[in-house]
């Protein structure tokens, strides 16, 4: 059996926590009630890398679309009349469904509670 050294794991337990970092401010692309949700999470969660604000950016875009679909939907009645004046599902509830499916596997890859 080799005789190690200290190690650095060691010396991260003893470590001070690192000082929480001022939130980015949100992307200019976003929608008023995306850019809340923003900050909002920033001051829950420490999101400071690379990939964790480029995820929570995808998060919040599709967060976005699903919203407009959803106020589209809102608009126009679930159901809408095509050419022939036949019934047929707003073609953009599927839109709706993706958007909101994205904006959650985007959340559940960050681990990200919003319900606590």
């Amino acid at each position: 059996m080799k005789n190690l050294a200290p190690s650095a794991t060691a010396s991260r337990a003893t470590a001070a926590p690192r000082p929480r970092r001022a939130a980015p401010p949100p992307p200019t692309h976003l929608e008023p009630p995306e850019r809340v949700l923003w900050g909002e999470v920033h001051q829950a969660f420490m999101l400071d890398d690379a990939a964790s604000l480029a995820l929570f950016r995808s998060a919040l875009e599709a967060h976005q679309r699903a919203r407009r679909c959803r106020e589209a939907i809102d608009r126009d009645g679930e159901a809408v009349r095509d050419r022939w004046q036949q019934l047929k599902p707003h073609p953009l509830l599927s839109a709706e469904r993706d958007a909101r499916a994205a904006f959650l596997a985007a959340m559940r890859a960050l681990n990200l509670d919003l319900g606590a």
